[in-house]
Protein backbone atom coordinates (compact mmCIF):
# COMPACT_ATOMS: atom_id res chain seq x y z
CA UNK A 1 0.00 0.00 0.00
CA UNK A 2 0.79 3.85 -0.74
CA UNK A 3 0.98 5.36 2.97
CA UNK A 4 -0.51 8.93 2.63
CA UNK A 5 1.52 10.81 5.36
CA UNK A 6 -0.91 13.19 5.41
CA UNK A 7 -3.75 12.21 6.55
CA UNK A 8 -4.80 13.27 10.54
CA UNK A 9 -7.77 12.27 12.51
CA UNK A 10 -9.27 15.50 12.03
CA UNK A 11 -9.09 15.54 8.66
CA UNK A 12 -11.77 13.05 8.10
CA UNK A 13 -14.54 15.03 10.43
CA UNK A 14 -16.70 15.65 7.71
CA UNK A 15 -15.95 11.94 6.44
CA UNK A 16 -16.98 10.58 9.84
CA UNK A 17 -20.24 13.00 9.97
CA UNK A 18 -21.77 11.63 7.07
CA UNK A 19 -20.74 8.09 7.88
CA UNK A 20 -22.58 8.20 11.30
CA UNK A 21 -25.50 9.54 9.18
CA UNK A 22 -25.64 6.67 7.02
CA UNK A 23 -24.88 4.26 9.72
CA UNK A 24 -27.85 5.21 12.07
CA UNK A 25 -30.24 4.43 8.82
CA UNK A 26 -28.66 1.31 8.53
CA UNK A 27 -29.36 0.28 11.46
CA UNK A 28 -32.97 1.69 11.74
CA UNK A 29 -33.91 -0.58 8.35
CA UNK A 30 -32.42 -3.78 9.76
CA UNK A 31 -34.43 -3.31 12.84
CA UNK A 32 -37.27 -2.30 10.60
CA UNK A 33 -37.10 -5.14 7.78
CA UNK A 34 -35.43 -7.93 9.18
CA UNK A 35 -37.27 -11.14 10.52
CA UNK A 36 -34.64 -12.17 13.41
CA UNK A 37 -36.96 -15.12 13.96
CA UNK A 38 -34.65 -16.52 10.97
CA UNK A 39 -31.49 -16.28 13.15
CA UNK A 40 -28.75 -13.56 13.58
CA UNK A 41 -28.04 -11.55 9.89
CA UNK A 42 -24.98 -12.22 8.65
CA UNK A 43 -24.47 -11.04 4.92
CA UNK A 44 -26.58 -9.01 2.62
CA UNK A 45 -27.98 -11.02 -0.41
CA UNK A 46 -28.59 -7.96 -3.17
CA UNK A 47 -28.46 -5.00 -0.54
CA UNK A 48 -30.74 -7.44 2.42
CA UNK A 49 -29.35 -8.69 5.09
CA UNK A 50 -29.74 -12.59 5.39
CA UNK A 51 -28.84 -15.42 7.57
CA UNK A 52 -26.63 -18.28 7.06
CA UNK A 53 -26.17 -21.09 9.54
CA UNK A 54 -22.82 -21.92 10.31
CA UNK A 55 -21.95 -20.08 13.55
CA UNK A 56 -24.58 -17.68 15.23
CA UNK A 57 -21.30 -14.95 15.59
CA UNK A 58 -22.71 -12.41 14.84
CA UNK A 59 -25.96 -11.31 16.62
CA UNK A 60 -23.95 -9.13 19.32
CA UNK A 61 -22.34 -7.32 16.23
CA UNK A 62 -26.10 -5.44 15.28
CA UNK A 63 -27.18 -4.30 18.94
CA UNK A 64 -23.38 -3.45 19.59
CA UNK A 65 -23.79 -1.32 16.56
CA UNK A 66 -26.44 0.35 18.28
CA UNK A 67 -24.37 1.48 21.04
CA UNK A 68 -22.02 2.51 19.12
CA UNK A 69 -23.93 4.80 17.51
CA UNK A 70 -25.27 6.49 20.43
CA UNK A 71 -21.59 6.74 21.89
CA UNK A 72 -20.96 8.82 18.47
CA UNK A 73 -24.11 10.84 18.53
CA UNK A 74 -26.00 11.02 21.49
CA UNK A 75 -29.13 9.67 19.70
CA UNK A 76 -31.13 7.98 22.78
CA UNK A 77 -33.26 5.44 20.69
CA UNK A 78 -30.11 3.87 19.74
CA UNK A 79 -29.13 3.26 23.26
CA UNK A 80 -32.20 1.85 24.42
CA UNK A 81 -32.23 -0.46 21.24
CA UNK A 82 -29.04 -2.08 21.95
CA UNK A 83 -30.27 -2.69 25.99
CA UNK A 84 -33.76 -4.17 24.96
CA UNK A 85 -32.45 -6.36 22.41
CA UNK A 86 -29.79 -7.40 24.16
CA UNK A 87 -31.77 -8.57 27.16
CA UNK A 88 -34.36 -10.31 24.49
CA UNK A 89 -31.64 -12.30 22.59
CA UNK A 90 -28.16 -12.43 24.10
CA UNK A 91 -29.10 -15.11 27.26
CA UNK A 92 -27.86 -17.90 24.85
CA UNK A 93 -24.79 -16.43 23.81
CA UNK A 94 -22.89 -16.22 26.85
CA UNK A 95 -23.50 -19.50 27.51
CA UNK A 96 -22.86 -20.82 24.16
CA UNK A 97 -20.45 -24.13 24.31
CA UNK A 98 -19.88 -24.69 20.97
CA UNK A 99 -18.14 -21.86 20.09
CA UNK A 100 -14.96 -19.56 20.00
CA UNK A 101 -16.75 -16.32 19.24
CA UNK A 102 -17.53 -15.09 22.52
CA UNK A 103 -15.59 -12.13 22.52
CA UNK A 104 -16.94 -10.77 19.56
CA UNK A 105 -20.79 -11.33 20.55
CA UNK A 106 -20.96 -10.84 23.97
CA UNK A 107 -17.95 -7.74 24.34
CA UNK A 108 -19.90 -6.28 21.63
CA UNK A 109 -23.31 -5.67 23.35
CA UNK A 110 -22.50 -6.42 26.74
CA UNK A 111 -19.13 -4.87 26.82
CA UNK A 112 -20.38 -1.52 25.47
CA UNK A 113 -23.36 -1.48 27.43
CA UNK A 114 -21.12 -1.01 30.83
CA UNK A 115 -18.57 0.88 29.48
CA UNK A 116 -21.05 3.31 28.61
CA UNK A 117 -22.09 3.16 32.04
CA UNK A 118 -18.80 3.18 33.61
CA UNK A 119 -17.66 6.36 31.58
CA UNK A 120 -20.50 7.93 33.21
CA UNK A 121 -21.83 8.66 29.22
CA UNK A 122 -25.08 7.23 30.35
CA UNK A 123 -27.11 6.90 33.82
CA UNK A 124 -28.76 3.45 35.35
CA UNK A 125 -29.04 1.24 38.02
CA UNK A 126 -26.76 -0.63 40.01
CA UNK A 127 -28.36 -4.13 38.55
CA UNK A 128 -27.58 -3.39 35.06
CA UNK A 129 -23.52 -3.06 35.93
CA UNK A 130 -24.34 -5.93 37.67
CA UNK A 131 -26.10 -7.81 34.91
CA UNK A 132 -23.92 -6.72 32.05
CA UNK A 133 -20.77 -7.78 34.39
CA UNK A 134 -22.24 -11.53 35.47
CA UNK A 135 -22.84 -11.98 31.53
CA UNK A 136 -18.97 -11.06 30.92
CA UNK A 137 -17.77 -13.02 33.65
CA UNK A 138 -19.75 -16.19 33.03
CA UNK A 139 -19.03 -15.70 29.04
CA UNK A 140 -15.11 -15.46 29.44
CA UNK A 141 -15.22 -18.10 31.45
CA UNK A 142 -17.53 -20.46 29.18
CA UNK A 143 -15.09 -19.48 26.49
CA UNK A 144 -12.25 -20.29 27.66
CA UNK A 145 -13.54 -23.89 29.08
CA UNK A 146 -13.09 -24.82 25.64
CA UNK A 147 -9.72 -26.16 26.18
CA UNK A 148 -6.81 -27.94 24.04
CA UNK A 149 -3.82 -28.71 25.41
CA UNK A 150 -0.53 -29.11 23.30
CA UNK A 151 2.54 -31.33 23.44
CA UNK A 152 4.52 -28.51 24.78
CA UNK A 153 2.36 -27.80 27.95
CA UNK A 154 0.46 -24.70 27.01
CA UNK A 155 -3.15 -24.84 25.33
CA UNK A 156 -5.62 -23.33 23.06
CA UNK A 157 -9.22 -22.38 22.50
CA UNK A 158 -10.61 -24.36 20.05
CA UNK A 159 -12.55 -22.94 17.44
CA UNK A 160 -15.96 -24.74 16.23
CA UNK A 161 -14.40 -27.40 14.07
CA UNK A 162 -13.22 -29.38 17.47
CA UNK A 163 -10.74 -29.69 19.89
CA UNK A 164 -7.67 -30.13 16.91
CA UNK A 165 -8.47 -26.75 15.44
CA UNK A 166 -6.81 -23.58 16.68
CA UNK A 167 -8.15 -20.77 14.52
CA UNK A 168 -6.16 -17.19 13.93
CA UNK A 169 -9.69 -15.09 14.38
CA UNK A 170 -9.90 -16.25 18.02
CA UNK A 171 -6.80 -14.22 19.14
CA UNK A 172 -9.37 -11.11 19.22
CA UNK A 173 -11.96 -13.33 21.35
CA UNK A 174 -9.40 -13.84 24.08
CA UNK A 175 -10.34 -10.17 24.95
CA UNK A 176 -13.44 -11.90 26.38
CA UNK A 177 -11.17 -14.28 28.67
CA UNK A 178 -9.12 -11.57 29.70
CA UNK A 179 -12.02 -9.30 30.97
CA UNK A 180 -13.58 -11.75 32.51
CA UNK A 181 -9.99 -12.27 34.65
CA UNK A 182 -9.86 -8.53 35.29
CA UNK A 183 -13.10 -8.93 37.06
CA UNK A 184 -11.73 -11.08 39.69
CA UNK A 185 -13.52 -13.98 38.02
CA UNK A 186 -12.07 -17.86 37.33
CA UNK A 187 -12.99 -20.99 35.72
CA UNK A 188 -13.99 -23.89 37.85
CA UNK A 189 -12.94 -27.42 37.11
CA UNK A 190 -13.31 -30.34 38.37
CA UNK A 191 -12.87 -31.35 42.36
CA UNK A 192 -13.49 -27.37 42.97
CA UNK A 193 -10.15 -26.70 41.04
CA UNK A 194 -9.92 -23.06 40.04
CA UNK A 195 -8.53 -22.38 36.73
CA UNK A 196 -6.61 -19.06 35.68
CA UNK A 197 -8.38 -17.24 32.89
CA UNK A 198 -5.43 -14.91 32.52
CA UNK A 199 -3.03 -18.54 32.29
CA UNK A 200 -5.62 -19.75 29.83
CA UNK A 201 -5.60 -16.26 27.57
CA UNK A 202 -1.60 -16.16 27.90
CA UNK A 203 -1.61 -19.83 26.55
CA UNK A 204 -3.68 -18.99 23.23
CA UNK A 205 -1.92 -15.69 22.85
CA UNK A 206 1.07 -17.93 22.43
CA UNK A 207 -0.21 -20.57 20.89
CA UNK A 208 -1.55 -18.31 18.39
CA UNK A 209 1.54 -16.58 17.55
CA UNK A 210 3.82 -19.70 17.63
CA UNK A 211 1.68 -21.62 15.25
CA UNK A 212 -0.28 -19.06 13.26
CA UNK A 213 1.66 -16.83 12.32
CA UNK A 214 5.28 -16.96 10.34
CA UNK A 215 7.99 -14.81 10.87
CA UNK A 216 10.37 -15.80 7.70
CA UNK A 217 11.80 -18.33 9.51
CA UNK A 218 11.85 -21.72 7.62
CA UNK A 219 8.62 -23.32 8.60
CA UNK A 220 7.97 -24.37 5.53
CA UNK A 221 8.96 -23.72 1.78
CA UNK A 222 6.33 -20.54 2.04
CA UNK A 223 7.15 -19.42 6.02
CA UNK A 224 8.03 -15.10 5.09
CA UNK A 225 6.93 -12.69 7.39
CA UNK A 226 4.00 -11.74 8.55
CA UNK A 227 2.31 -14.41 6.96
CA UNK A 228 -0.90 -16.12 8.80
CA UNK A 229 -2.62 -19.36 8.49
CA UNK A 230 -6.69 -19.21 9.51
CA UNK A 231 -6.61 -23.02 10.89
CA UNK A 232 -3.66 -24.46 13.18
CA UNK A 233 -4.80 -28.76 13.00
CA UNK A 234 -3.37 -30.45 16.15
CA UNK A 235 -3.41 -34.16 17.13
CA UNK A 236 -5.49 -34.53 19.77
CA UNK A 237 -3.97 -37.42 20.81
CA UNK A 238 -0.24 -36.43 22.21
CA UNK A 239 -0.97 -32.13 21.39
CA UNK A 240 1.32 -32.23 18.70
CA UNK A 241 0.95 -29.45 16.18
CA UNK A 242 0.47 -31.58 12.18
CA UNK A 243 -0.05 -28.54 9.98
CA UNK A 244 -1.26 -25.19 8.87
CA UNK A 245 -4.74 -25.39 7.31
CA UNK A 246 -7.91 -22.93 5.72
CA UNK A 247 -11.44 -22.91 6.06
CA UNK A 248 -12.05 -19.40 4.90
CA UNK A 249 -8.66 -18.92 2.68
CA UNK A 250 -7.27 -20.23 -0.65
CA UNK A 251 -4.95 -22.99 1.28
CA UNK A 252 -2.85 -22.81 4.39
CA UNK A 253 0.31 -21.90 2.72
CA UNK A 254 -1.68 -18.81 2.33
CA UNK A 255 -2.66 -15.84 3.82
CA UNK A 256 -6.50 -15.07 4.06
CA UNK A 257 -6.44 -11.10 5.11
CA UNK A 258 -9.48 -10.82 7.25
CA UNK A 259 -7.57 -13.83 9.54
CA UNK A 260 -4.37 -12.07 8.92
CA UNK A 261 -6.51 -8.60 10.26
CA UNK A 262 -7.66 -10.55 13.37
CA UNK A 263 -4.34 -11.24 14.26
CA UNK A 264 -3.57 -7.45 13.78
CA UNK A 265 -5.95 -5.86 16.22
CA UNK A 266 -6.08 -8.91 18.55
CA UNK A 267 -1.85 -8.77 19.37
CA UNK A 268 -2.13 -4.71 19.21
CA UNK A 269 -5.26 -4.80 21.62
CA UNK A 270 -3.74 -6.74 23.87
CA UNK A 271 -0.61 -5.20 24.23
CA UNK A 272 -2.58 -2.16 25.48
CA UNK A 273 -4.53 -4.24 27.91
CA UNK A 274 -1.10 -6.55 29.30
CA UNK A 275 0.27 -2.87 30.22
CA UNK A 276 -3.08 -2.19 32.80
CA UNK A 277 -1.99 -5.44 34.57
CA UNK A 278 0.46 -5.74 37.91
CA UNK A 279 3.87 -7.27 36.77
CA UNK A 280 2.95 -9.76 39.88
CA UNK A 281 0.55 -11.40 37.88
CA UNK A 282 2.44 -12.70 34.69
CA UNK A 283 4.86 -14.73 37.14
CA UNK A 284 3.37 -18.08 36.80
CA UNK A 285 3.18 -17.64 33.58
CA UNK A 286 6.92 -16.68 32.22
CA UNK A 287 6.63 -12.85 33.33
CA UNK A 288 5.17 -9.83 31.51
CA UNK A 289 8.19 -8.76 29.42
CA UNK A 290 8.50 -12.36 27.78
CA UNK A 291 4.74 -12.10 26.62
CA UNK A 292 4.86 -8.79 25.53
CA UNK A 293 7.60 -9.40 22.98
CA UNK A 294 5.59 -12.10 22.01
CA UNK A 295 2.73 -9.76 20.87
CA UNK A 296 4.74 -7.11 19.25
CA UNK A 297 6.79 -9.37 17.55
CA UNK A 298 3.41 -10.69 16.00
CA UNK A 299 1.48 -7.15 15.66
CA UNK A 300 4.33 -6.47 13.67
CA UNK A 301 4.93 -9.12 11.51
CA UNK A 302 1.07 -8.80 10.54
CA UNK A 303 1.04 -5.79 10.10
CA UNK A 304 3.91 -5.29 7.72
CA UNK A 305 2.57 -7.94 5.86
CA UNK A 306 -0.63 -6.31 5.42
CA UNK A 307 1.72 -2.90 4.24
CA UNK A 308 3.13 -5.14 1.98
CA UNK A 309 0.38 -7.41 0.39
CA UNK A 310 -2.34 -4.19 -0.16
CA UNK A 311 -3.36 -2.15 -2.66
CA UNK A 312 -2.23 1.47 -2.84
CA UNK A 313 -5.79 2.74 -0.55
CA UNK A 314 -5.21 0.06 2.20
CA UNK A 315 -8.16 -2.39 0.81
CA UNK A 316 -6.59 -5.96 0.37
CA UNK A 317 -8.19 -8.55 -1.56
CA UNK A 318 -9.48 -11.64 0.20
CA UNK A 319 -6.73 -13.69 0.35
CA UNK A 320 -3.30 -13.07 -0.61
CA UNK A 321 -2.62 -16.39 -2.59
CA UNK A 322 -5.65 -16.32 -4.58
CA UNK A 323 -5.43 -18.30 -7.65
CA UNK A 324 -6.67 -15.57 -10.13
CA UNK A 325 -4.53 -12.38 -8.86
CA UNK A 326 -2.07 -12.91 -11.04
CA UNK A 327 -4.71 -12.13 -13.75
CA UNK A 328 -4.90 -8.29 -12.27
CA UNK A 329 -1.02 -7.57 -13.15
CA UNK A 330 0.47 -5.61 -10.38
CA UNK A 331 -2.08 -5.11 -8.62
CA UNK A 332 -0.18 -4.21 -5.33
CA UNK A 333 0.63 -0.70 -7.51
CA UNK A 334 -2.82 -0.02 -7.97
CA UNK A 335 -5.81 1.53 -6.05
CA UNK A 336 -8.13 -1.95 -5.09
CA UNK A 337 -10.84 -2.79 -7.23
CA UNK A 338 -13.98 -4.26 -6.42
CA UNK A 339 -15.75 -4.99 -9.88
CA UNK A 340 -12.28 -6.50 -11.37
CA UNK A 341 -13.25 -9.91 -13.02
CA UNK A 342 -11.03 -12.09 -11.15
CA UNK A 343 -10.69 -12.01 -7.21
CA UNK A 344 -13.31 -9.98 -4.85
CA UNK A 345 -11.88 -7.61 -2.46
CA UNK A 346 -12.90 -7.68 1.17
CA UNK A 347 -13.46 -4.72 2.47
CA UNK A 348 -13.72 -5.74 6.02
CA UNK A 349 -10.30 -6.79 6.67
CA UNK A 350 -9.41 -3.33 5.89
CA UNK A 351 -11.79 -1.94 8.68
CA UNK A 352 -10.26 -5.06 11.20
CA UNK A 353 -6.83 -4.21 10.10
CA UNK A 354 -7.06 -0.36 10.11
CA UNK A 355 -7.35 -0.22 14.33
CA UNK A 356 -4.39 -2.82 14.74
CA UNK A 357 -2.06 -0.69 12.39
CA UNK A 358 -3.38 2.73 14.06
CA UNK A 359 -3.22 1.00 17.63
CA UNK A 360 0.21 -0.40 17.11
CA UNK A 361 1.03 2.67 16.05
CA UNK A 362 0.30 4.45 18.90
CA UNK A 363 1.50 1.99 21.24
CA UNK A 364 5.05 2.17 19.63
CA UNK A 365 4.75 6.26 19.64
CA UNK A 366 3.45 8.71 17.44
CA UNK A 367 6.60 10.10 17.51
CA UNK A 368 9.24 7.10 16.19
CA UNK A 369 9.84 5.86 12.61
CA UNK A 370 7.83 2.57 13.52
CA UNK A 371 5.07 3.82 15.29
CA UNK A 372 4.08 6.57 12.53
CA UNK A 373 4.39 4.44 9.73
CA UNK A 374 1.91 2.11 11.08
CA UNK A 375 -0.52 4.65 12.57
CA UNK A 376 -0.46 6.76 9.21
CA UNK A 377 -1.33 3.30 7.47
CA UNK A 378 -4.57 2.39 9.83
CA UNK A 379 -5.64 5.89 8.64
CA UNK A 380 -4.64 5.37 4.63
CA UNK A 381 -7.07 2.18 4.91
CA UNK A 382 -9.68 4.57 6.88
CA UNK A 383 -9.78 7.33 4.40
CA UNK A 384 -10.80 4.84 1.54
CA UNK A 385 -13.60 2.97 4.08
CA UNK A 386 -15.45 5.85 4.69
CA UNK A 387 -15.92 6.60 0.88
CA UNK A 388 -17.21 5.48 -2.20
CA UNK A 389 -16.65 2.76 -3.51
CA UNK A 390 -17.10 1.60 0.00
CA UNK A 391 -18.98 3.58 2.02
CA UNK A 392 -22.77 2.29 1.10
CA UNK A 393 -24.34 5.46 0.45
CA UNK A 394 -27.59 3.79 -1.39
CA UNK A 395 -30.85 4.42 0.87
CA UNK A 396 -32.28 0.58 0.59
CA UNK A 397 -29.06 -1.01 1.04
CA UNK A 398 -29.49 -2.62 4.65
CA UNK A 399 -25.36 -2.93 4.90
CA UNK A 400 -22.81 -0.25 5.91
CA UNK A 401 -19.87 -1.18 4.55
CA UNK A 402 -19.44 -3.06 0.93
CA UNK A 403 -17.74 -5.23 -0.64
CA UNK A 404 -17.29 -7.58 1.93
CA UNK A 405 -16.31 -11.50 1.68
CA UNK A 406 -17.59 -14.03 3.69
CA UNK A 407 -16.38 -17.54 2.34
CA UNK A 408 -14.96 -17.65 -0.98
CA UNK A 409 -14.38 -20.86 -1.46
CA UNK A 410 -18.03 -22.38 -0.54
CA UNK A 411 -18.97 -19.46 -2.63
CA UNK A 412 -21.67 -18.33 -0.04
CA UNK A 413 -21.22 -14.67 -1.28
CA UNK A 414 -23.55 -13.19 -3.66
CA UNK A 415 -22.74 -12.31 -7.24
CA UNK A 416 -24.94 -9.40 -8.45
CA UNK A 417 -26.45 -9.46 -12.28
CA UNK A 418 -23.99 -8.25 -14.79
CA UNK A 419 -20.71 -9.03 -12.35
CA UNK A 420 -18.18 -11.88 -12.22
CA UNK A 421 -17.52 -12.18 -9.06
CA UNK A 422 -18.65 -11.45 -5.23
CA UNK A 423 -19.00 -7.61 -4.84
CA UNK A 424 -21.61 -4.95 -3.60
CA UNK A 425 -22.61 -6.66 -0.44
CA UNK A 426 -22.27 -6.35 3.47
CA UNK A 427 -21.23 -8.22 6.34
CA UNK A 428 -22.48 -7.53 10.64
CA UNK A 429 -18.73 -7.66 11.18
CA UNK A 430 -17.62 -5.59 8.56
CA UNK A 431 -20.33 -3.23 9.59
CA UNK A 432 -19.48 -3.32 13.15
CA UNK A 433 -15.80 -3.00 13.02
CA UNK A 434 -15.77 0.23 10.43
CA UNK A 435 -18.23 1.60 13.20
CA UNK A 436 -15.97 0.54 16.25
CA UNK A 437 -12.60 1.96 14.36
CA UNK A 438 -15.19 5.34 13.55
CA UNK A 439 -15.83 5.70 17.30
CA UNK A 440 -11.93 5.28 18.04
CA UNK A 441 -10.97 7.82 15.56
CA UNK A 442 -13.74 10.17 16.97
CA UNK A 443 -13.41 10.07 20.23
CA UNK A 444 -9.41 10.44 19.76
CA UNK A 445 -10.47 13.75 17.79
CA UNK A 446 -12.94 14.68 20.49
CA UNK A 447 -9.91 14.06 23.35
CA UNK A 448 -12.67 11.87 24.90
CA UNK A 449 -11.43 8.33 27.16
CA UNK A 450 -9.60 6.20 24.33
CA UNK A 451 -11.36 3.49 23.13
CA UNK A 452 -10.41 -0.13 24.31
CA UNK A 453 -12.13 -3.79 24.89
CA UNK A 454 -11.83 -3.34 28.42
CA UNK A 455 -13.35 0.14 28.54
CA UNK A 456 -15.91 -1.85 30.62
CA UNK A 457 -14.05 -2.58 33.70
Amino acid sequence: MKIDTTITPESLTGALDRFWELSGQKIELIEKEYDSSQGAPVFTVDGKYSTRGWTEWTEGFVYGSAFLQFDATGEERFLELGKKRTVERMATHVSHIGVHDHGFNNLSCYGNWLRLLNEGKIEGPQAEKDFCELALKVSGAVQASRWSTTHEGGGYIYSFNGPHSLFVDTIRSCRIVMVSHAMGHCLMGENDSPISLLGRALDHVKSTAKYSVYYGEGRDKYDEWGRTAHESVFNTNDGRYRCPNAQQGFSGFTTWTRGLAWAMVGFSEELEFLDTLEDSQFEPFGGKAAIKEICLKGAKATCDWFIANTPTDGVPYWDGGAPNLHRLGDWRERVSDPFNNWEPIDSTAAAIGAQGLIRLGRYLGLETEEGSKYWQAGLTSMKSLLAAPYLSEDSPHQGLLLHSIYHEPNGWDNVPVGQKIACGESSQWGDYHIREAALHLQRIIKGEPYYTFYGCL
